[in-house]
C-alpha cells in the first residue's frame, strides 16, 4: 500500500473539488438575508488567507489564534492555517481574562484573528500579551472599529490583496494542525495539540453511522462553537462529505436559534444540554421537524430533556461523550438494534456507546481493570489515534496510566459497550462510606416540572463526612419548596441520597464550555454566600 499522508490538506482538496457546490449559510439576524457561499468560494478565500498570513511572516509551526463566532471565517481559518503548515489555536471567548491571556502566551500565538464584535475581550488583555505580532480584525456588520488592539489589519482587505492558487506544502501527518485548551476548571487550562493525522481520522469517524452520520444529504446547524474542540469535529466531517453548513454567529439564544431552524431546515445539529433546555422552555411551539436528530454533549443529558424533546418537537436527542483531550468523539448513544423505538429512552439516557477507533476501560483506585458488567464502577481510561498522549508544554504525568488517558470520569460499562457515567471523580459524594452520584441526583431533580437547573455538591457533615447540598433554579413564579423536592426524590432515588440541605439560586454558575461549575458552587458555600435551607 502507498504511504499516503493523512492531512487536512487532503480533506480540503477533496471538498473543494468534489463538493464545490455545497453551501455555507450565515445568519445575520432576523432583519437580514442569509449570507450564502459555496465550498468552492470558501476554498478560494482559504487560498487568499494562507497567502496573507504567509506575507505577514507566519511559518510552519507558528500558532495563529482565532477569537470568532461560528461564521465562514473560522471555517476558512480551520483550512488555511493547518494546510500552510501553521497551527490554528481556537480561543475560548468565555475564558476569564487572566485565563485568556495565559493561553495566548502559553501557546505563543504569533497572530490573532478576531471578530470585531468580540474584540473588546481581546483588548481587555492585549497589554499582557508577549508574543502577538499582528491582530487581524474581521469587520462587523455595523462597520465598528475596535479600540485597544494597537495597529490592526483588516481581514477582508488582506484577502482582497491576494490571489487564488496558494502552493500548499507537503506536510508530516503527525505535525500539529490545531490547538485547543481545556476549560481550566482546576488550575490553568491545559493545551491539547491535534495532529493532521488525528484530525483526519476523527473526521472520518464523524461520517460513520455509529457517530455523526454525516453525508452530502445533510444540512448541519453548527451551534457548538469552534473553540469547543473544533466544534466537535463537525466542520471537517461536513467539508469532507459535502454537507451544507449553517452558521448562527452570535445568535445562540433560544428564540433566534428556533427561528433559524424554521428558516433553514437543518437535518442535524449539536448543542450542550443548557441550549436545548432553553429552546424547550422558551420556544415550545417552534417547528423543529426538519431535524433528524440533535447530538447533545458537554455534560449529562437529563432523561426528562430527551423525553420532552421527542414529545414536544418530535426530535430525537442522541447523547455523546468526549473531552477536549479526545478531539472529542469517544462515545455516541445510538440505541442498539434490539431496542424498539418506543422503548429506547433508557438507552438514549446513557452516556453513549464506545465508537470505533478508540478503546475504553474502567479502573479501580489501584489501577486494575474492572469488568464490563454494567455494575462495577471505576475511572474511565481511554486511548486511540485521536486521543492526546500529553499536554502541550505540561508533563502532568498523573493524567496518564500505561499509555491510557485518565479522564477523571467515574462510570460503569455494559457488555455491549454502553457507558454510564455516574460522576466526576472529584465530584463523587462519599457519605458514610457509600457513594452518591451527584449527576444522578441532578438529572432526577431536573425531571421535576418546576426545576430548570440543579447542581449537587458534597459538603462536610460531622456524622457522615459528606452530605449532598442541592442548588436549584426553579421556574419563574414557582412556589415549590425544599420539602416538595424531598418528597419528589423519595420514590426516585435511594433514601439516604436525599439531600438535607438546599439552596435556591437565580442561576447555576457555568464553566467556559457551559458545564455546571462545581468549583464555583463550593467557593460560594465556603464563603457563606449561599442561603441554605434544611
Amino acid at each position: 500500500m502507498q504511504d499516503f499522508p493523512l492531512t487536512i490538506t487532503h480533506l480540503f482538496r477533496h471538498g473543494r473539488r468534489v463538493h464545490s457546490d455545497a453551501e455555507v449559510s450565515t445568519y445575520h439576524g432576523p432583519d437580514h438575508p442569509l449570507q450564502r457561499a459555496t465550498f468552492g468560494e470558501i476554498a478560494d478565500r482559504v487560498d487568499r488567507l494562507a497567502a496573507a498570513l504567509t506575507r505577514r511572516g507566519v511559518r510552519a509551526g507558528d500558532r495563529v489564534g482565532t477569537v470568532m463566532w461560528n461564521n465562514p471565517r473560522p471555517l476558512e481559518a480551520s483550512m488555511a492555517i493547518p494546510c500552510m503548515g501553521a497551527v490554528m489555536h481556537t480561543l475560548n471567548i468565555r475564558l476569564f481574562p487572566e485565563q485568556l491571556a495565559y493561553v495566548i502566551n502559553h501557546a505563543e500565538d504569533k497572530v490573532i484573528i478576531v471578530d470585531a464584535s468580540i474584540a473588546p475581550l481581546l483588548a481587555n488583555v492585549f497589554d499582557q500579551l508577549t508574543t502577538v505580532e499582528h491582530v487581524i480584525v474581521c469587520p462587523s456588520d455595523d462597520g465598528a472599529t475596535p479600540d485597544g488592539l494597537g495597529a490592526t489589519l483588516d481581514y477582508e482587505e488582506l484577502l482582497a490583496a491576494e490571489t487564488v492558487g496558494f502552493d500548499y506544502p507537503d506536510l508530516d501527518e503527525r505535525s500539529a494542525a490545531a490547538m485547543c485548551y481545556t476549560s481550566g476548571t482546576t488550575g490553568n487550562p491545559k493545551g491539547v495539540a491535534y495532529s493532521h493525522r488525528s484530525t483526519y481520522l476523527h473526521a472520518l469517524a464523524g461520517m460513520s453511522a455509529q457517530t455523526l452520520q454525516f453525508s452530502q444529504a445533510e444540512r448541519v446547524l453548527l451551534i457548538v462553537p469552534q473553540f469547543h474542540a473544533n466544534a466537535w469535529g463537525m466542520p471537517y466531517s461536513a467539508w469532507a462529505v459535502g454537507a451544507d453548513l449553517i452558521m448562527p454567529q452570535q445568535f445562540l439564544q433560544a428564540e433566534p436559534l428556533a427561528a433559524l431552524i424554521e428558516m433553514t431546515r437543518p437535518t442535524i445539529s449539536g448543542a450542550v444540554p443548557t441550549v436545548l433546555n432553553d429552546i424547550l422552555h422558551t420556544t415550545p411551539d417552534a417547528d423543529l421537524s426538519s431535524l433528524r436528530y440533535v447530538l447533545c454533549g458537554g455534560s449529562a443529558v437529563p432523561r426528562t430533556l430527551i423525553e420532552a424533546f421527542r414529545t414536544t418537537f418530535g426530535v430525537d436527542i442522541v447523547q455523546g461523550w468526549g473531552m477536549t483531550e479526545t478531539s472529542p468523539l469517544a462515545a455516541v448513544g445510538w440505541p442498539p438494534r434490539d431496542v424498539a423505538y418506543d422503548d429506547d429512552i433508557d438507552t438514549r439516557a446513557k452516556t453513549g456507546r464506545i465508537v470505533p477507533g478508540v478503546e475504553i476501560r474502567i479502573c479501580d483506585d489501584g489501577g486494575s481493570e474492572l469488568p464490563w458488567d454494567g455494575v462495577a464502577q471505576g475511572e474511565i481510561e481511554i486511548r486511540g489515534p485521536w486521543v492526546t498522549g500529553s499536554y502541550y508544554k505540561d508533563p502532568t504525568e498523573e493524567k496518564f496510566h500505561d499509555g491510557w488517558l485518565r479522564t477523571g470520569d467515574v462510570a460503569s460499562i455494559e457488555p455491549n459497550g454502553f457507558i454510564q457515567i455516574s460522576d466526576r471523580a472529584k465530584d463523587v459524594i462519599k457519605s458514610g462510606g457509600e457513594w452518591i452520584s451527584s449527576v444522578d441526583l441532578e438529572n432526577t431533580l431536573m425531571g421535576h416540572a418546576d426545576v430548570t437547573e440543579a447542581a449537587v455538591i458534597g459538603v462536610p457533615d460531622e456524622r457522615w463526612d459528606e452530605r449532598p447540598l442541592a442548588c436549584v433554579v426553579v421556574k419563574e413564579g414557582s412556589t415549590v419548596t425544599a420539602g416538595d423536592l424531598r418528597d419528589y426524590l423519595t420514590d426516585r432515588v435511594a433514601k439516604w441520597w436525599v439531600p438535607e440541605r438546599w439552596a435556591f439560586v437565580a442561576e447555576i454558575p457555568k464553566t467556559s464550555v457551559g458545564k455546571f461549575s462545581k468549583k464555583d458552587l463550593r467557593a460560594l458555600h465556603e464563603n457563606d454566600q449561599l442561603v441554605i435551607e434544611s
